[in-house]
């Protein structure tokens, strides 16, 4: 994983001006090397697609940020509330392996989401059995980043973010590398979760582009054409999010049935 000790010559030798904006550390204790670089005010139209188009030569990650609420600690961006030491490092992990764990649960899924009988008609038709992670799609060169940059400008045009900028290889890296911790109710270990969307990304073209407190936002370049080829893929983004589920649609089906034509996958952590 990408050091966050090269945040700041890494922005210094960015080919365009940045808006005013401030590098963030960490909780107290991680140390004085900053974590991401954020700007003072929302950011304008094009930038983050800008930036996006330019990361292969920059290693500078961008990320529209949102916050919990509209305090002035921007949460958890500028509250404190990053915490890069309770990550590992994605690529220790199986992606597959941990959407089975997930998905089969590690004790306490019969508190949270109900008993057997009740997660299991929840999760028809494949119950409380994982049904293996979908096949790849086929995506066309190109089309995943057009397609981030297409919906990153989409999310501008209905509301405000303020620009974020990681030292990483990609979106799901730069999460681990921030110390966000937004499904920390479903996994402590942001590395996991980062690396099953680094598998996403490779084998979906799916693209982090929207961070929230506890949301995440992905586009999408080649979305499930019918329900029965969006069920899998419903089936791992259950694993990586039970809410989506059980405090969301209700059923596997009902979600997805969203997912057929869309080209962003939203996820949030109750």
């Amino acid at each position: 994983m990408t050091q966050p000790l090269d945040l700041a010559r890494a922005l210094a030798a960015l080919p365009v001006a940045l808006p005013p904006g401030r590098l963030v550390a960490g909780e107290e204790g991680n140390g004085p090397e900053p974590l991401l670089w954020i700007s003072d005010a929302p950011t304008t139209a094009g930038l983050w697609a800008h930036l996006h188009r330019a990361h292969p030569e920059t290693g500078l990650w961008p990320l529209l940020l949102g916050s919990l609420d509209d305090g002035p600690d921007f949460r958890p961006w500028l509250s404190g509330e990053l915490y890069p030491s309770q990550a590992s490092e994605p690529d220790l992990y199986d992606p597959a392996a941990l959407l089975r764990r997930w998905w089969e649960g590690d004790g306490d899924a019969e508190e949270e989401y109900g008993d057997e009988a009740d997660r299991a008609e929840a999760l028809a038709p494949y119950g409380l059995t994982w049904p293996g992670t979908a096949p790849a799609a086929s995506v066309p060169d190109g089309t995943a980043g057009v397609e981030a940059r297409g919906l990153a400008d989409v999310l501008q045009s209905v509301r405000e973010f303020r620009l974020g900028l990681v030292r990483a290889g990609g979106g799901a890296e730069a999460l681990a590398v921030c110390g966000w911790g937004g499904p920390v109710n479903h996994e402590q270990d942001t590395a996991k979760i980062a690396a099953v969307l680094a598998d996403w990304e490779r084998r979906f073209g799916a693209q982090v582009v929207e961070v929230g407190f506890d949301t995440l936002r992905l586009s999408v370049p080649v979305p499930p054409a019918t329900p029965a080829e969006a069920l899998p893929l419903a089936a791992e983004h259950i694993a990586l999010c039970p809410d989506l589920v059980f405090q969301g649609t209700g059923t596997l089906a009902a979600y997805a049935e969203q997912l057929v034509g869309s080209h962003q996958w939203s996820f949030w952590w109750d």
